[in-house]
């Protein structure tokens, strides 16, 4: 072995940030056969047959739920299905599920009469609310959206009212005999987070509302003005467009169920839980790493435009801007500064908490085009 004064031996250890999934599913329903508010993942509708039927011949409504949803093109990455005993104890079974999807199978929304049948649906629509906000607000790859239906037919989106209204809910108008919540949250899961809902073909057997019904269903909008007035009532519906070729069925809109929010569309909720965890992910490798100095906090930066500038090169942002108010004190003349400054970066190395400001600029997708042709 030669003579070496000084030996280096190298060791490549990059840090590798978590993956999570954008459209995993879980449906919950009434199965004849397994184990109840139980979760079981199935890859075919003959393992979901086998799984929650007790008879071959006669699929489960979960079966048929589950089924519908593989039928869509692009579908989930995965689908759970949970047969339900009760509501409460089956959505405490999806908790703990990696999904960002959940449906109750053949349940739908429509104004309670003296119908028993129909008030228990609806409370069980509700607890589907609180189960998506609650486990959202966990954080850390916990968010996730409900998908719901209008009873068939039903074309009046203020059946959506009170604490049914949330930015994670979809809710889905329709006059189809298949599980419309459990097609529309497959083709959902099956795009990236980003990409917007309206016009997204979903594999289901659907008539169309009247031009009237839609109106209701999507709201006023007033096309004559400075500034455009698009709908939105927080109901989506199902649509055959005259001017798509074929006869498929489409989503109308892309609507989440709080018009009067900031989050209005499902693909913005979708983004901004993408690149939450995202950035969460690629940032925990430095807790306990870099430092609070002018070195370190770059080294931050660096990092922070390692997982935003792919989204902008793909066009998912316009832009991002970055701020580390400590390291602008950090880079100042120190003769500069203020008492109360020279405090702030004390207090950050006391603490060991160094506060990152991060903007970006959300890129959405055209939902109207407004053209005044005129003939001379």
């Amino acid at each position: 072995m030669p003579l070496h004064y000084v030996r280096v031996k190298t060791q490549l250890d990059n840090f590798s940030p978590v993956i999570r999934p954008t459209g995993n599913l879980v449906v919950i329903g009434d199965a004849t056969w397994g184990v109840a508010d139980a979760a079981v993942e199935v890859a075919t509708p003959d393992q979901a047959l086998k799984t929650f039927s007790a008879d071959l011949k006669a699929p489960s409504v979960l079966t048929k739920a589950l089924t519908t949803a593989m039928r869509q093109t692009p579908g989930p990455r995965r689908i759970w299905g949970i047969r339900q005993g009760t509501v409460a104890a089956s959505l405490t079974a999806a908790e703990g599920l990696n999904v960002q999807f959940v449906v109750l199978a053949n349940t739908s929304l429509s104004v309670p009469g003296d119908s028993d049948p129909k008030k228990v649906q609806v409370a069980a629509i509700r607890s589907l609310v609180t189960h998506v906000n609650s486990v959202s607000l966990r954080g850390d790859g916990n968010e996730r959206m409900g998908v719901a239906m209008l009873e068939k037919g039903l074309a009046d989106p203020k059946v959506v009212n009170g604490d049914l209204v949330s930015d994670r809910m979809v809710y889905v108008a329709h006059q189809s005999d298949d599980d419309a919540a459990a097609a529309v949250a497959a083709t959902i899961a099956g795009y990236p987070p980003h990409t917007s809902m309206i016009l997204k073909p979903v594999s289901i057997t659907n008539t169309s509302f009247t031009a009237t019904q839609i109106d209701a269903l999507n709201g006023e909008e007033v096309e004559d003005s400075p500034k455009p007035l698009v709908g939105g009532a927080g109901v989506v519906w199902l649509t055959s467009p005259a001017l798509l070729p074929g006869s498929g069925t489409y989503l109308g809109e892309g609507y989440n169920a709080n018009p009067t929010g900031q989050i209005k569309f499902i693909d913005v909720q979708r983004t901004i839980d993408d690149i939450t965890f995202k950035l969460k992910a690629r940032l925990i490798g430095s807790i306990g790493n870099l430092r609070i100095s002018r070195s370190g906090l770059r080294a931050l930066i660096v990092t922070l435009e390692s997982e935003l500038n792919p989204l902008v090169a793909a066009g998912v942002l316009e832009g991002f801007r970055l701020n580390i108010p400590v390291l602008n004190l950090l880079d100042a003349d120190p003769a500069t500064l203020t008492d109360t400054q020279i405090r702030a970066v004390k207090d950050a190395h006391e603490n060991r908490v160094a506060q990152v400001l991060v903007s970006v600029e959300y890129a959405g997708a055209m939902h109207r085009i407004n053209i005044n042709l005129k003939f001379n």
